[in-house]
């Protein structure tokens, strides 16, 4: 889609990893401090996660997370990914020995989930927290935990022959799933959806300003700053998940249940509970609340 940028073999793919943590540890005042890395996509694997070739571009300061207000620290940012994907930078080919002028694209933004809703503009808060279910979601609320409830949502996005959908006491009782999962908006769809909304006052006032139908139909919170790129919306991809959240955290999280750690399991009255199915001999998921759970019990 960009030929002009395609024809220069030297121009740079780039990856923007963004995370909070508290410099002075744990136990300290509480204290959030935002580091916005780039990675480099034109080295091998094995190079490019090496801290001698990462770029700390900026380091957001503060004594509590940015929130939607990030876009204001990063706009500096933004501006110079611009100029490098338009005029780009004269830059030294030591290997032929001569200038040449590089361009550099920003591929996708490097998230944990709740810095990916400050990033992205979705929220990641509530029944419509999915950004690709978006307003299709299934989700629900649990009688006695007050928690929305997710683990129903995935059946739609297996194969329509998939024999887990046609377990109709498995997982919801006397309910077969036959839908189908929600059409993925391309970027140019989302550029659409967002444009509509418009612009939102940064400052201490802007976490009290919503969208109409906010949490009903749509989990928008502002037009991402990224969206000024010229080229994002031609993205196939926009933000991902780090890997350490993925792997770590949801391993984590299922082991302590099976294992039932003291301190560390979510076996509690408002979250979810772990149930062993002996009759198909496999673990299932299921809320407080819910339906069938004296049937899982029993």
């Amino acid at each position: 889609m960009h030929p002009h940028f395609l024809a220069e073999s030297r121009n740079v793919r780039l990856g923007l990893c963004i995370d909070g943590f508290n410099p002075f540890g744990s136990f300290a005042a509480p204290y959030s401090c935002w580091p916005v890395i780039l990675t480099v996509y034109i080295l091998p694997p094995g190079m490019c996660m090496r801290s001698e070739f990462i770029f700390l571009s900026m380091v957001i300061p503060g004594l509590s997370s940015p929130g939607r207000n990030i876009d204001v620290c990063l706009h500096p940012l933004i501006d110079e990914l611009t100029q490098l994907w338009s005029s780009g930078a004269l830059t030294y080919d030591i290997s032929r020995k001569k200038n040449f002028v590089i361009r550099a694209a920003l591929m996708w933004t490097i998230n944990d989930f709740s810095a990916y809703g400050m990033v992205s503009g979705w929220s990641t808060h509530g029944k419509l927290v999915c950004p690709y279910y978006m307003e299709n979601n299934k989700a629900f609320t649990l009688t006695n935990g007050g928690k929305a409830f997710f683990v129903y949502c995935h059946l739609c996005f297996l194969p329509h022959n998939h024999m887990y959908r046609k377990k109709r006491n498995d997982f919801f009782v006397g309910r077969i799933e036959n839908d189908v999962a929600p059409p993925r908006l391309s970027g140019e769809e989302l550029f659409d959806v967002v444009s509509e909304y418009g612009d939102i006052v940064f400052g201490l006032q802007s976490g009290k300003q919503k969208f109409p139908s906010f949490d009903l139909t749509h989990n928008w919170v502002k037009r991402s700053m990224f969206w000024e790129l010229p080229y994002w919306k031609t993205n196939l991809l926009h933000y991902d998940l780090d890997v350490m959240h993925i792997e770590k955290n949801v391993f984590e999280n299922i082991f302590y249940n099976v294992m039932d750690v003291k301190g560390k399991t979510k076996d509690k009255s408002k979250n979810m509970v772990l149930f062993y199915n002996y009759k198909n001999m496999d673990w299932f998921v299921m809320g407080h609340g819910s339906q069938n759970q004296e049937q899982a019990l029993c």
